[in-house]
């Protein structure tokens, strides 16, 4: 596995698992649709993420959260602000984790990763997790990639547990 070093959110995210990068990086427009409803509540005009009522599958790339290319709430991240501005690499250098940015976090899911991926990075480093990340994103039943946050592979349909 090559490291990546702009896949290495501040706040414990993986971006190499990220259902907006492997979008992307597949050119999957069927995705890219599921993520813009997902993202806009399925709701025209009422947003799950904040200033989302208006995404578009154009909005949805990303090349890593420490990369110029950056998803729309990745670049209006808070966790990612208050790390640069602290002059931290991410939360695991922080005294204050787990802090109000992370009780915040808009999505329930990324909030249990958050809380997940903090510690394991302060036991195994950023390269040995992001190492973990990789693998642990993978179906138990066929061995498909799949991304955080996925509930069923959709390779084979098994049903997920993996955050």
């Amino acid at each position: 596995m090559t490291i990546n070093p702009a896949f290495a959110a501040p706040c414990g995210f993986y971006c190499g698992v990220c259902a907006i990068h492997i979008a992307q990086r597949d050119h999957n427009e069927k995705l890219k649709e599921k993520l813009v409803n997902l993202y806009r509540g399925g709701t025209p005009g009422k947003g799950v993420l904040p200033n989302s009522q208006n995404l578009t599958t154009a909005d949805i790339r990303c090349q890593g959260c420490l990369s110029e290319d950056r998803f729309m709430h990745c670049q209006q991240c808070e966790i990612r602000s208050c790390s640069q501005a602290k002059g931290y690499a991410g939360c695991h250098e922080c005294g204050d984790f787990p802090c109000q940015h992370v009780a915040d976090f808009a999505m329930a899911v990324g909030k249990k990763v958050i809380l997940r991926s903090i510690p394991h990075i302060r036991a195994v480093g950023v390269e040995q997790w992001m190492r973990d990340e990789e693998a642990r994103y993978h179906c138990p039943d066929c061995g498909h990639q799949v991304f955080r946050g996925a509930m069923r592979c959709n390779q084979c349909g098994a049903k997920l547990e993996l955050d």
